[in-house]
């Protein structure tokens, strides 16, 4: 009875190899490192927009960076001086604009006017200085509800003629007009686009 626990002769006997190239070596040996065969194309590269530059940007000194700070804020103060902010858009804006802006309005003189009016006023004055004063105030006063009132009407007109199918509410449009007539031309925001007497 064969023992189980013998190998036969054949089974210790190890498999017969060949003998490698130096090539093959090589071969064997990168595979094994982890070695990927070749797509067969070659890899494209990268776009080089939206990248940054290779080469190192040079910091701005505080003085250069002050400087780009001013002409940016410049740049931001002309823009809004020229286009206005989100309250000045629209074909119904600009057409107010144009209406106050081609006229001359007593409220422009009213800021001055209060001015004399106040020192005026001051009980160290003579009692004649103080009544004309007062009067000026009240004729100033009056003068711009009159000037308000003008403008209005010809905003009114105006938009239904042209804007029939407009969403604008009216009083939204006078006072915009009214805050408008009461600040000096000069500093009008968006600036005037039309002369005093030009027709609107």
């Amino acid at each position: 009875m064969p023992s189980l626990f013998r190998r036969k002769s054949a089974d210790l006997a190890e498999p017969a190899t060949e003998p490698l190239t130096p090539a093959e070596e090589e071969a064997e040996a990168a595979r094994v490192r982890g070695y990927t065969p070749g797509k067969g194309r070659e890899t494209p590269k990268r776009p080089a927009t939206g990248r940054r530059p290779a080469g190192a940007v040079k910091a701005l000194s505080k003085e250069e960076a002050k400087a780009v700070r001013r002409q940016r804020r410049a740049e931001a103060s002309a823009e809004f001086r020229r286009e206005g902010g989100p309250r000045d858009r629209g074909p119904e804006r600009l057409l107010t604009r144009n209406v106050v802006d081609s006229r001359r309005t007593v409220g422009t003189w009213f800021f001055g006017g209060a001015l004399v009016v106040l020192i005026g006023s001051n009980q160290a004055m003579p009692p004649a200085i103080r009544l004309a004063s007062n009067l000026l105030w009240g004729a100033l006063a009056i003068g711009v509800v009159i000037d308000s009132v003008l403008i209005s009407r010809k905003i009114k007109k105006l938009v239904r003629e042209r804007f029939p199918n407009s969403t604008q509410r009216l009083g939204s449009l006078y006072v915009y007009a009214i805050m408008r007539s009461i600040t000096f031309r000069k500093l009008r925001t968006p600036a005037p686009r039309v002369a005093i007497g030009d027709e609107v």
